[in-house]
């Protein structure tokens, strides 16, 4: 992620120092800073002038020594928080006082993170969406102690690199990637109840997205998945669906695209097919989970996978709205569509939701929920909307100021 942060900034004439802890892994980050510009070369959109400017902006160094001077860090290493925590104390003695501390965490709550230093007020999320040269989007994240001017910094600095940012506030998962942690949960609950896995991929993109949830775990890796799991079952017990699918298959090394087979086969070209032997591990989780009482899988038409999956996503949304992790709906909309791919035509998850009618997904939730347990069980947010018949879109008295 670092190096795809380095190439959105260079691009835009922002000089950069890349930080890695050894030389093998600062010529790996300098390489696909390198491999990404190229691509752009060949692709027409740059030319080898244009390059060679560009790539001249990154100064590859293996100490805090130079940076003595710089403005704003953004930390991009692994979701370790003794690490991260390090890196910070570290910065604060080797940056000027006015550098903004960012850090590039994807669910880390941002305080632990902030913890052992001084400068809280400086901490902040930018949270990058992979690639981070192309995504659009960038998720600034806020705690109560971040200084208003630092935000407005980040955000000025998100425009210039022409991303859109949103700003929320401080919590495991942040808005984007809490409000979607059901959605491959969803996925694994309705596999474990019977239903294809590629059945359940098929429906999804028929409905827009630009891959379904089991091509997404690929994608992502099993080991940021089964991680991010663990950090969303820490907080979120009660309404977490625990499969077993996902770190069997990485206890088998099947990690997904990296070890080219998750759940689909990678040929050398990234091509996705799928894989007959997956049958084996399904058919174990299935066991395990005792879903399937009366022998009989469950069917379910496309429609149907599609509320499965995305309803308890948007019931996630309204938590995050209700507690005012998000100021306003439409932020949730733009964060769905250029985060998270949620088809464009459809206009963003909540007005999507609104679409449909909160009375709707509210009903079809409930059902669910007494069938298969607290993890489709409707929020307060969701069930208030329903008796009123209001927007989930319509201002709640949660709503925060931005900064």
């Amino acid at each position: 992620m670092g190096s795809g942060i380095a190439t959105a900034l260079i691009l835009s004439g922002y000089p950069v120092i890349l930080k890695e802890v050894n030389d093998q892994f600062l010529q790996a980050g300098l390489d696909r800073i390198k491999a990404n510009l190229k691509s752009r070369v060949k692709k027409g959109k740059m030319s080898q002038e244009k390059f060679d400017k560009t790539i001249s902006l990154v100064q590859g160094v293996l100490s805090y020594e130079n940076f003595r001077d710089v403005d704003m860090v953004i930390e991009a290493v692994i979701e370790n928080v003794n690490l991260k925590q390090q890196i910070f104390s570290d910065l604060e003695r080797n940056c000027p006082q006015h550098c903004v501390l960012a850090t590039n965490t994807s669910t880390i709550d941002l305080n632990l993170i902030g913890q052992k230093t001084n400068s809280q007020d400086r901490v902040v999320g930018a949270h990058f969406f992979s690639p981070a040269h192309i995504m659009p989007l960038l998720e600034i994240v806020r705690t109560e102690k971040t200084s208003p001017q630092v935000i407005l910094d980040l955000m000025d600095v998100g425009k210039k690199i022409k991303k859109t940012p949103i700003v929320v506030g401080n919590c495991t998962g942040f808005a984007v990637n809490r409000m979607f942690f059901p959605y491959t949960q969803s996925a694994l609950l309705l596999t474990d109840l019977g239903l294809d896995v590629y059945q359940i991929d098929r429906a999804i993109t028929k409905f827009g997205m630009p891959m379904g949830p089991f091509r997404l775990a690929d994608l992502v890796g099993f080991e940021v998945a089964v991680a991010t799991g663990m950090q969303y079952l820490e907080h979120f017990s009660e309404r977490v669906y625990k499969s077993l699918l996902l770190p069997m298959m990485l206890e088998d090394k099947r990690a997904g695209e990296k070890t080219r087979k998750g759940f689909y086969l990678y040929d050398d070209r990234r091509k996705a097919q799928p894989d007959p032997e997956i049958k084996k591990y399904i058919a174990k989780s299935r066991k395990m989970a005792g879903l399937i009482s009366d022998g009989k899988p469950l069917s379910l038409t496309d429609k149907d996978i599609v509320e499965m999956v995305f309803f308890p996503v948007v019931n996630e949304a309204c938590r995050v709205l209700d507690e005012g992790i998000a100021v306003q709906a439409s932020d949730l909309d733009i964060a769905s569509v250029m985060g998270m791919g949620f088809p464009p035509y459809r206009g963003g998850l909540i007005f999507w939701a609104d679409f449909l009618g909160p009375e709707y997904i509210y009903s079809k939730l409930k059902i669910w929920s007494e069938s298969y347990g607290d993890f489709f069980k409707p929020c307060t947010y969701l069930e208030e909307r329903s008796v009123n018949k209001s927007k989930l879109s319509s201002p709640g008295k949660s709503m925060k100021a931005r900064l």
